[in-house]
């Protein structure tokens, strides 16, 4: 099953590094320099949301437990057994790719610029003063843009994944101060030319 995600907010992909005299945190990105979204990190943004639900509309901790394990697996084994949920990373679409390589070429700090941009932020203390050494600085992928995902998954299990997605709202680093607004969707009706 093919899913999109609508960034309706920038949104950090955080990779875990920093770049020296630069930004404090970057974004994940493709040998091409495309941003992209680690399918096993919505996996446990998925699996939050998923015990959400199930504890909404199940009774007993028992039966919650072995359903969650009956779809996603042991936490931290995506490929355990054939008919457990995987999800692919999120990237952007084939055809937004192949336009921006035409143009920009191999040009891989022209292409992350095309679709991220540089925020500072800094710390206040108590009396409104900014916080001495507090000034960092976060790579964020452009709110507006569409990130593609397939989920492979059993048939009978393809409308328990489309609500539990629909229920993913927010994701990414810094959620807290209102970066990674998302809308996930299926993709059924297929690709818009330009997302």
């Amino acid at each position: 099953m093919k899913i999109k995600m609508h960034l309706l907010s920038d949104v950090i992909f955080g990779n875990g590094v920093s770049v020296p005299g630069g930004e404090d945190i970057s974004v994940l990105r493709d040998g091409n320099g495309f941003p992209y979204y680690k399918g096993g990190t919505f996996k446990g943004i998925f699996r939050e949301e998923l015990e959400r639900y199930l504890r909404w509309t199940m009774t007993g901790e028992a039966a919650i437990h072995a359903r969650l394990e009956d779809l996603l697996g042991s936490s931290g084994n995506d490929r355990e057994a054939e008919d457990k949920l995987v999800f692919s990373d999120f990237t952007l679409s084939e055809y937004v790719k192949e336009k921006v390589l035409a143009e920009l070429g191999d040009d891989r700090e022209a292409v992350l610029d095309a679709f991220t941009n540089l925020r500072t932020f800094t710390s206040i203390d108590g009396d409104g003063i900014v916080s001495e050494g507090s000034l960092r600085s976060a790579r964020c992928v452009n709110q507006g843009l569409y990130f593609y995902s397939e989920i492979s998954c059993r048939r009978e299990d393809e409308p328990l994944v489309k609500e539990v997605i629909s229920l993913v709202k927010w994701l990414g680093s810094m959620r807290n101060r209102g970066f990674g607004k998302v809308k996930i969707e299926p993709a059924d009706a297929g690709l818009e030319q330009g997302e």
